[in-house]
């Protein structure tokens, strides 16, 4: 009998423990359509803004466009882990980039969650300056 209620206490102490460490759900249950929006414009070799700052615990949506002639890619993996995305099937399967094609747009849907400073790149161009960063404050 004692033995078991001490295994109960356990588990409840591990399962508060979980709870507690675990993130919140922010992006469950949140009104999408009042995401703020942010635009980022990839060309032949920058991101037009190549400086985003963003607010912490607040919804975006990123809306990125390739103008270019060539294909690019926003590669931001620090960031993807930091932030709660709604549409992770936007980024590639690593979940470090979203990749466009010429012409091609995409929306990414997030909540910013951990504050930080984090570097963007066109994988393929970055050795041209296609660079940038992203502020979460």
């Amino acid at each position: 009998m004692r033995h078991q209620r001490k295994r109960g206490i356990s588990r409840l102490l591990i399962g508060a423990l979980v709870c507690a460490l675990a993130p919140p759900a922010r992006a469950a249950g949140l009104d999408w359509s009042k995401a703020q929006l942010v635009t980022v414009v990839a060309v032949e070799y920058s991101f037009e803004p190549n400086h985003l700052v963003l607010r912490r615990n607040t919804a975006y949506r990123l809306h990125v466009e390739n103008r270019g002639r060539e294909l690019h890619e926003l590669t931001a993996p620090d960031f993807f882990k930091a932030v709660e995305l709604r549409n992770p099937e936007v980024l590639n399967r690593e979940r470090t980039e979203t990749v466009l094609q010429p012409s091609e747009q995409k929306d990414l849907y997030f909540v910013t969650v951990q504050p930080g400073r984090y570097d963007m790149r066109c994988a393929d161009h970055d050795w041209a300056g296609m660079t940038g960063d992203i502020t979460v404050e």
